[in-house]
């Protein structure tokens, strides 16, 4: 099935609200598990950088979990950082180590050669153009970082895409159901992501299915790691 693009920003007041009432607790739960299965040391006072944040979900769950690391949040939609400003108002203990940031990559707003950890869930498929998302790890990251990315896998046919909405999307609102209909079609598949990887010069990263409907890119980049171990990735596709 070939690929469709979407919209790259989901902008719109309805849109957000729709994506941050919606269950999503079961991905990104895995998100965090996947993050955890790296092993990656001490990330307690790591800088942690989550691009395509939404409504800050993934920043939440990871600044729970390493209560002294920090993160830079940044989405491009006004609407979405509006929810995530206020899931962060009701945690006091998480709030002050969130940094919101409305850009889109590349930013200015974003400091080179600075983050111990990427984290990205769900941006990719937005992207028409994949390169911006992994030169955008490349310039941020410092040398030895962890990099986490979860995003949606492209089904076969349409008719598993329909499948995967009527599995995982039933009762849901049309707006919801549209716009995971629309992801599965924009979404890559597992060998093209390997190859955009050695586009990026990224080959220390790999790729890995992690469900019916995810594939995860994970990994160290080279150089040396703050606590002197190597991140294993996760099982699967190899880059």
């Amino acid at each position: 099935m070939k690929r469709r693009l979407e919209p790259e920003l989901m902008d719109g007041v309805e849109q957000a609200l729709a994506y941050a009432e919606a269950d999503f607790s079961e991905s990104n739960t895995l998100f965090i598990e996947l993050l955890k299965q790296m092993r990656p040391g001490d990330l307690h006072g790591a800088r942690a950088l989550d691009l395509g944040c939404g409504p800050a979900d993934i920043s939440i769950r990871f600044l729970r979990a390493y209560p002294k690391a920090t993160c830079d949040a940044l989405d491009g939609a006004q609407s979405m950082l509006d929810l995530a400003q206020t899931a962060l108002d009701g945690l006091p203990g998480v709030a002050p180590r969130c940094r919101l940031i409305r850009d889109i990559i590349p930013s200015t707003q974003i400091p080179s050669v600075h983050y111990d950890l990427i984290l990205s869930n769900s941006l990719l498929h937005h992207l028409h153009d994949p390169q911006v998302l992994w030169r955008g790890i490349r310039e941020a990251a410092r040398p030895g970082a962890l990099v986490l990315v979860m995003d949606l896998m492209r089904p076969a046919s349409a008719g598993w895409a329909e499948a995967l909405v009527a599995t995982y999307a039933d009762g849901a609102p049309e707006i919801l159901r549209t716009d995971f209909r629309n992801s599965l079609f924009a979404a890559f598949e597992p060998q093209e992501v390997v190859a955009q990887l050695a586009e990026a010069g990224l080959t220390a990263l790999e790729v890995a299915v992690v469900s019916n409907r995810h594939l995860a890119v994970s990994g160290r980049l080279p150089g040396p790691a703050s606590s002197g171990a190597e991140a294993p990735v996760l099982s699967g596709v190899e880059a």
